[in-house]
């Protein structure tokens, strides 16, 4: 005899952005490893932003852990006009936690050489791998959706060219380190 459960909402709790997600589902249990998409645009005040949570469920509670962010295409459409140049990039890199996939995405003031296109792309790809490394995977979601990430990596390029906008395309959790 198969046991059927009635399905129902589950409260899942978002830790990153102190808030709270309602799964539906037969049984909590079947909620781990279940992944949701939140649209955090509100929360950052027009920054078109989606997340992607995995649910982890421990002692009945569902907690959601940030698995992927991504800085949606239309906002960076809108950003974009003539008279300027962007540079963006795609490399992969390690927190303390995992390895990761991170997509930088920089539009200077004007236009400019390939030369200087070059040198901030290779400036900001050493930047961030070296600020990765003293980092958990947590810490480097919450910096950039505060934008302390943004600002630092922009005043540091800045010495190269300055730039209208400095932004994480995507940041995105592949595999988790052995400690």
């Amino acid at each position: 005899m198969v046991k059927v459960f009635k399905k129902k909402f589950f409260e899942v709790d978002i830790p990153l952005l102190q808030e709270k997600y309602e799964a539906y589902n037969g049984l909590i249990e079947n909620l781990n490893g279940r992944r949701i998409k939140v649209d955090a645009t509100r929360k950052l005040r027009g920054k078109n932003v989606d997340l992607v949570f995995e649910i982890k469920v421990s002692e009945h509670k569902a907690i959601a852990e940030p698995r992927k962010l991504v800085l949606l295409p239309y906002f960076i459409k809108h950003m974009l006009h003539t008279g300027i140049d962007y540079v963006e990039d795609s490399f992969n890199a390690e927190t303390l936690d995992s390895s990761v996939v991170i997509k930088p995405f920089l539009i200077t003031r004007k236009k400019v050489s390939r030369a200087v296109r070059k040198t901030l792309r290779n400036s900001a790809k050493n930047w961030i791998v070296d600020y990765l490394k003293t980092k958990t995977d947590n810490d480097v979601f919450q910096e950039i959706l505060s934008n302390q990430m943004q600002k630092q990596l922009a005043t540091k390029l800045k010495k190269v060219y300055p730039l209208a906008i400095c932004e994480i395309r995507i940041f995105e959790l592949k595999k988790a380190l052995k400690k």
